[in-house]
């Protein structure tokens, strides 16, 4: 893979290019790295989460997926954009490809690591908010919560959850994640 420079955008043409080994996301043409791999805690946190979802998923429509796996958000052909949350719920399967999602997932779940925590809050909050992402969690397991953002009218609206209690998925009505089994320590 070529050295990767600040001054020049990139293109979801060029992310196919690189090496498998490295994981990376497109922000509106910028490289991330997606280095260093996510701590114990992060995996357990989302494992959970995960387990919780695809167990009420099962016989439904809409379909779990945890990363890596490839979130193209603009599906009229701009590439210059491809994430890699750490978990997307998609009810609308046309969107689901050989490559990954084509379009905005309906959830969006990530766990923020001492690396990706600015942009997960910052960059990608407005990110998903702009590209219609209908429901936006951000979880916290140092802290043991979780900030769920509602699209409403094309601005988030938050909500806030603590480690003790269950967080209702908005888009998935009759779901509920149990907090205390998803920060549970390892």
């Amino acid at each position: 893979m070529e050295e990767l420079r600040e001054d020049r955008r990139y293109t979801y043409a060029d992310y196919c290019t690189w090496d498998d080994n490295e994981r990376w996301e497109i922000i509106d043409g910028e490289a991330y790295s997606m280095s260093p791999a996510p701590r114990p805690r992060h995996q357990s946190v989302i494992g959970e989460i995960y387990g919780q979802l695809r167990g009420f998923l099962k016989g439904k429509p809409c379909k779990a997926f945890i990363a890596p796996f490839d979130v193209r958000l603009d599906e009229t052909g701009q590439d210059d954009t491809v994430v890699q949350p750490d978990l997307v719920v998609i009810c609308d399967r046309s969107k689901i490809d050989d490559k990954g999602c084509n379009g905005a997932p309906d959830l969006v779940i990530e766990v923020l690591s001492p690396a990706s925590a600015s942009r997960d809050r910052w960059v990608k909050f407005n990110l998903y908010q702009r590209f219609g992402v209908r429901e936006y969690w951000i979880v916290d397991p140092d802290s043991g919560t979780v900030a769920a953002h509602l699209l409403e009218s094309g601005k988030y609206t938050a909500f806030a959850y603590g480690d003790t209690g269950t967080a209702p998925v908005a888009v998935l009505p009759g779901c509920d994640i149990d907090l205390k089994e998803v920060f549970e320590e390892l």
